[in-house]
C-alpha cells in the first residue's frame, strides 16, 4: 500500500505539491508551514487557498516575510481559509519575520528537543512556545496545536514529515538534516485513524495524542527507521475506501 500511494502523482492533489515549486529552503519552510496550517477540509479548497496565498506573496515567500510592512498588510486583507483569516495570516507573517532574525532555519526551533525526545511531542510543544512567544492569548494560538492538551497535532506532524523525511520517490522534501526520521510521529486524522483501526494498528477510539503514541509504537515495529512512511498508505487507503469510524 505504501508503494501504491507514495508516488509523484500523489502531489497533484496534495498541498505538499505547492512546496515543490520552490528551491530556496526558507521559501519551502514558509510555504510548508502555511500549507500545513491550512490543511484541513477539502483538499481542492486547501490547494486553491494555497495558490492565492503564494500569489499574495508574489511567489517569493521569504522575501515577502522579510519585508512585511503596512503595504503588505493591505494585500492580505481579503485572505480567508475556513477559520484562518487575515488576522491569523498577519500574525504568522510577523512571527516568521521575527523568527528569521533569530534563526537561519525553522529546523533550529524543533531540532534541540528531538535530541532528548522519542517522538514529536516535546519538539512540537517547543515550537509552539517559540512561535507564540509572549502572545499566549492571541486568537491564532488555536492554529498551532498543543499536544500537552491532547491534540494529535496532525498538521505539525505532517509539516515535520514534509521537511525531514526523504525517500527515493522524492515526495517528501527532506530538507532538514538535524532531525532523525525515526523519531517522527505519524500525522493522525480521520482517514489515517480509520485505516489504522481497520488493520489493528490502533485500538484507541479518539484521534488524540495518546492515539498518536499508540500508532507510533506499532508503526515503529514495522519500520523503526522510517515509521511515518506508512502515512501515505493509511491516509490514501482511508480516502479511497471511505472507511467509516466504528
Amino acid at each position: 500500500m505504501v508503494e501504491e500511494y507514495n508516488k509523484p502523482i500523489f502531489l497533484n492533489d496534495d498541498p505538499l505539491g505547492l512546496c515543490h515549486q520552490f528551491n530556496n529552503i526558507k521559501d519551502v519552510e514558509i510555504v510548508g508551514l502555511l500549507m500545513a496550517t491550512l490543511a484541513w477540509g477539502n483538499r481542492k479548497s486547501i490547494i486553491n487557498s494555497g495558490n492565492k496565498l503564494i500569489n499574495l506573496m508574489e511567489n517569493e515567500p521569504y522575501y515577502f516575510v522579510q519585508h512585511f510592512n503596512d503595504i503588505s498588510y493591505n494585500k492580505i486583507q481579503e485572505f480567508k481559509h475556513r477559520t484562518f483569516n487575515h488576522f491569523d495570516l498577519h500574525f504568522f507573517l510577523e512571527r516568521l519575520k521575527y523568527l528569521y532574525k533569530k534563526y537561519s532555519s525553522l529546523e533550529h526551533i524543533f531540532a534541540p528537543a528531538f535530541k532528548t525526545s522519542t517522538n514529536a511531542y516535546e519538539p512540537i510543544i517547543a515550537f509552539r512556545n517559540v512561535f507564540l512567544g509572549e502572545y499566549l492569548d492571541v486568537r491564532t494560538k488555536k492554529h498551532i496545536a498543543d499536544p500537552s492538551r491532547g491534540s494529535a497535532a496532525k498538521r505539525l506532524n505532517m509539516y515535520l514529515r514534509w521537511m525531514v523525511r526523504k525517500d527515493q520517490n522524492l515526495i517528501d522534501l527532506g530538507i532538514w538534516k538535524k532531525i532523525p526520521t525515526s523519531k517522527l510521529s505519524c500525522p493522525l486524522d480521520v482517514h489515517s485513524g480509520n485505516t489504522a483501526r481497520k488493520f489493528k494498528l490502533l485500538k484507541r477510539a479518539q484521534n488524540d495524542w495518546k492515539a498518536v503514541e499508540e500508532l507510533d509504537k506499532n508503526l515503529r515495529k514495522l519500520d523503526p527507521n522510517d515509521p511515518v512512511r506508512y502515512d501515505f498508505a493509511l491516509f490514501g487507503y482511508g480516502v479511497k475506501t471511505k472507511i467509516k469510524s466504528h
